[in-house]
């Protein structure tokens, strides 16, 4: 893994690596430039060797290995820090779905659920869809929202009837209606969108860690409160602004 920055940023780079026992300590280059390289990794269409490439410009050679290796150690922080930030803060009418994901050539399902406003609830990548992972996605989900819902609506899967009951409780209404659940199923759209170009992923955990992180860093720069609200141009661009100010502070490898 070789790093080379400019001559003006070799003080800066050693300032950055000095954090003994910390995720940060022997990194080669300064941890708000490693910052970038996640966000833009995860946020944008762009492959490990884009990424690499488009630093070239910022004076910093280094390879799309490293840009995987960067991937691997922070994108889990990334998305730990923006998971316990949002926590109470998903609606109580759940809308729950599965979506496939290429894993070294086979099929897996990445569980996702959202709330009546589009907001995510959790997802979680498994590779079967049955009884066992429908239970396990909503132990997560509560343990990440931190409460449960009045209602869930899923597809006519035959694992959801006896997970919604044996997990959420009996009192929460199960809802099975595929007009309902379009919302999910057009919500899948985000992590489709950017996986298509990526065509599949060489390990089950380096997929479950991208999607759990795309998805939390969606959710952060979400503009939309509710369905269907009309937002203008300028305001994206300022939500976008603010929101990456709040992630820079949010977030200790940005600093």
């Amino acid at each position: 893994m070789a790093i080379q920055p400019s001559s003006a940023q070799c003080a800066g780079a050693l300032f950055f690596n000095e954090r003994t026992g910390t995720p940060f300590n022997y990194l080669e280059a300064p941890t708000d430039v490693v910052f970038l390289v996640v966000l833009w990794r995860l946020r944008y269409k762009l492959s490990l060797r884009d990424v690499a490439e488009m630093f070239l410009e910022r004076g910093f050679m280094f390879t799309h290995e490293t840009v995987r290796d960067w991937e691997t150690r922070f994108a889990p922080l990334l998305a730990d820090q923006l998971r316990t930030k949002r926590r109470g803060q998903a609606g109580r009418l759940w809308y729950v779905d599965e979506t496939y994901i290429k894993v070294q050539g086979k099929w897996c399902y990445l569980y996702r659920a959202i709330d009546t406003d589009g907001n995510l609830v959790d997802s979680r990548l498994s590779e079967k869809r049955d009884m066992d992972a429908a239970k396990q996605f909503f132990k997560q989900a509560m343990a990440v929202v931190g409460h449960t819902p009045e209602s869930v609506t899923t597809d006519g899967h035959r694992s959801y009837p006896r997970a919604v009951r044996e997990t959420l409780g009996h009192e929460v209404v199960h809802r099975t209606n595929v007009y309902l659940n379009n919302r999910i199923e057009q919500d899948h759209r985000g992590i489709k969108q950017r996986y298509y170009p990526m065509r599949g992923f060489g390990s089950f955990a380096s997929a479950a860690r991208f999607c759990r992180a795309f998805d939390e860093l969606r959710q952060f720069f979400r503009v939309r409160i509710i369905r269907e609200q009309k937002v203008s141009l300028a305001q994206k661009r300022e939500v976008f602004r603010q929101q990456l100010d709040a992630l820079k502070t949010l977030v200790p490898m940005a600093s």
